[in-house]
């Protein structure tokens, strides 16, 4: 089964975030990555991306970033037509759910980390 790219909203390079253990815990399971945000600098040994690419082809969404921040990337999530998204704890948007259902897109209230860990992922 091939193993397509999550893209990490709101990924960050200090260790005491939870989109950077996300980052490490997806890599080491060989998960690819694509980690996005303000920050600059890398995390897992990858560069994060600030500016954002609608072409990216990408399997899962996970977000680390609050329902407010959420707004400006709402149809630019949609556009890129991944086929989840995952809602961290903190991240629960109910406006943005019938967006994502009226587009095809699964969406759950999860845990990334508690899903890589179940082997649910």
């Amino acid at each position: 089964m091939e193993k397509k790219t999550t893209l990490i909203l709101g990924a960050s390079n200090n260790p005491s975030r939870y989109s950077y253990k996300a980052a490490h815990a997806l890599t080491k399971k060989n998960f690819p990555i694509l980690p996005f945000g303000v920050k600059r600098g890398e995390v897992a040994g990858i560069k994060m991306e600030n500016d954002w690419n609608k072409d990216w082809e990408i399997d899962t969404v996970t977000l680390y970033v609050n329902p407010s921040i959420q707004e400006q990337y709402k149809q630019a999530i949609i556009d890129l037509k991944p086929r989840r998204v995952i809602f961290n704890p903190g991240t629960e948007n109910l406006s943005f759910y019938p967006l994502l259902k009226q587009n095809g897109i699964d969406f759950e209230e999860a845990c990334t980390l508690v899903l890589l860990s179940m082997n649910n992922y």
